[in-house]
């Protein structure tokens, strides 16, 4: 079965090549405005009116006067601008469906979390700093500051397809671990909770690991009187959205030392102003929105979406759907 396909996410020419090859037998319409981010919904054009598959990130306002739609498949993992009760509405009136990319950057945010939590909990940022800095020999100071992660306690507010990966990632450790999610359905690997009992939950963890969408709902979630329930100490870490933290009552916890440690991959804005307070609060540290990111990450997305298309032309369920 040939479908017309309609895509506006623009993949460098490797991962475009095998994009192209895989849609060959199909009929291909380019936006005339092409973008490389996940971060926005790109522009659109009258071509997409003519689409029955989209792939990148469309327009949410246009999806919903598309009579030929059947499939949207997101180049991102965040789909909070499509988590629409509306959207979802339309899509289930013309039986229409939408995935993402979770099953591309589910392994690299995972190893990006872990790898934090295990340089802080062994003073790597600390020494990184000491040797590019007075280069003193602290020894008695980071030795007695190491700790392991073994026995502690993680909360992990999400439980998609990133949060799996990272539990699996913590089982050596034999960490207990804790799930905060809008609906518990039995069906958690781990220790689950609902949203609800977020206050009851937070005071337990050693590490709170935030995974969570942006949207309404979700907005600065953890504001300063989330921060004051966690655990003195505790670290926290943020590969979710920055709009669900309130960053000035993050930047007040840290300054107390209340909370720990933080670890910010996502901020609000983005890109990160320089002058803002968190790039010299010491017990923060900032990566700028790379967690998801690998060597192979467009080659790994067309894959994804060509694996999706298989499925779909032989009516088989999709991965990562989302609507």
């Amino acid at each position: 079965m040939v479908f017309t396909i309609w895509t506006n996410y623009f993949l460098p020419p490797a991962a475009n090549e095998i994009f192209d090859r895989g849609v060959a037998s199909h009929r291909l319409l380019k936006s005339a405005n092409m973008s490389a981010s996940n971060l926005a919904a790109g522009a659109t054009d009258q071509a997409i009116r003519e689409a029955e598959i989209i792939f990148g990130q469309p327009d949410p306002a246009a999806l919903f006067d598309l009579p030929k739609l059947k499939w949207v498949h997101l180049s991102s993992a965040g789909y909070d601008r499509y988590d629409r009760a509306d959207l979802r509405k339309s899509f289930a009136e013309r039986g229409a469906v939408m995935t993402n990319s979770s099953a591309v950057y589910e392994e690299p945010c995972a190893q990006h979390v872990l790898a934090m939590m295990l340089a802080l909990s062994r003073q790597l940022p600390q020494c990184l700093d000491e040797q590019r800095g007075e280069r003193s020999w602290s020894a008695a100071k980071h030795r007695i500051e190491s700790y392991r992660l073994t026995g502690q306690t993680v909360v992990i507010l999400s439980y998609g397809s990133i949060a799996k990966r990272l539990i699996g990632m913590l089982e050596p450790f034999r960490m207990r671990v804790i799930v905060v999610r809008r609906e518990v359905r039995g069906d958690e690997k781990v220790e689950a909770e609902p949203i609800e009992r977020l206050g009851e939950v937070l005071p337990l963890a050693d590490h709170v690991v935030n995974i969570l969408p942006g949207g309404e709902q979700t907005r600065r979630i953890m504001d300063a009187k989330r921060f004051l329930q966690m655990k003195r100490g505790a670290k926290f870490y943020n590969i979710g959205r920055g709009t669900t933290v309130d960053q000035e009552a993050l930047w007040m916890a840290l300054g107390s030392g209340f909370v720990g440690a933080a670890y910010l991959d996502v901020t609000d804005p983005e890109p990160l102003p320089p002058d803002n307070w968190l790039w010299s609060q010491p017990r923060c540290f900032i990566t700028p929105h790379t967690a998801g990111g690998s060597v192979d990450e467009f080659e790994q997305l067309a894959g994804h979406f060509l694996n999706n298309l298989e499925r779909f032309s032989n009516g088989r369920e999709l991965i990562n759907r989302v609507i």
